[in-house]
């Protein structure tokens, strides 16, 4: 079995409490014997996906199978062209260089709805959305990557993995993907 779920802001990836006020994975009627594949930050959203077979945790997440994790990210400032450049051609984190990445300016710039609770706003500093697919997840690699390129991240949209999306799925809901769908998704 895969569920993808759409994991709100504020929302542990894992079933049990961590002593802080967010929710966990155990209020949203989960199947039994179902645990994340990989995992969103509490303050990240979007595409996670659950399982309680093993298979799916090595299809997904392995480094020799090289799938894409696809994020939105609300940036602070229009990022210049080498601002993206940087992005793509990877930065230093902890020493060691990221892999290569796609990263654009989203345009259109999304309509996504609004967050509980808000982002911040500054009336002086004007925000974008920009598209990273990524093929490798360290923690908080995002966040760090945009920071290091100068666009520090304000809101942070996974919409994919592989070829399985978010879609319309509404923060809070999961559906199971059907098997045929979830093997032409990798």
């Amino acid at each position: 079995m895969l569920l993808a779920f759409h994991k709100p802001f504020g929302v542990l990836s894992q079933f049990t409490p961590d002593g802080s006020a967010n929710q966990t994975l155990s209020e949203f009627g989960f199947p039994r014997d179902v645990y994340p594949i990989g995992r969103l930050d509490a303050d990240s959203e979007g595409l996670l996906l659950l399982s309680n077979e093993a298979k799916w945790n090595q299809q997904l997440l392995h480094p020799s199978r090289h799938v894409e994790k696809t994020y939105w990210a609300l940036v602070e400032r229009m990022p210049s062209l080498n601002s993206l450049a940087l992005l793509r051609d990877g930065v230093v984190i902890d020493g060691k260089p990221t892999l290569p990445a796609k990263a654009v300016l989203l345009d259109p710039q999304p309509m996504v709805a609004p967050r509980d609770p808000p982002v911040r706003v500054r009336k002086s500093v004007e925000d974008f959305w920009i598209e990273l697919r990524l093929t490798e997840g360290r923690n908080r690699q995002v966040r760090r990557m945009t920071a290091a390129a100068g666009h520090p991240t304000i809101r942070l949209i996974r919409v994919g993995m592989g070829r399985l999306t978010l879609g319309e799925l509404a923060p809070g809901t999961w559906w199971e993907i059907p098997a045929d769908v979830a093997q032409r998704a990798l």
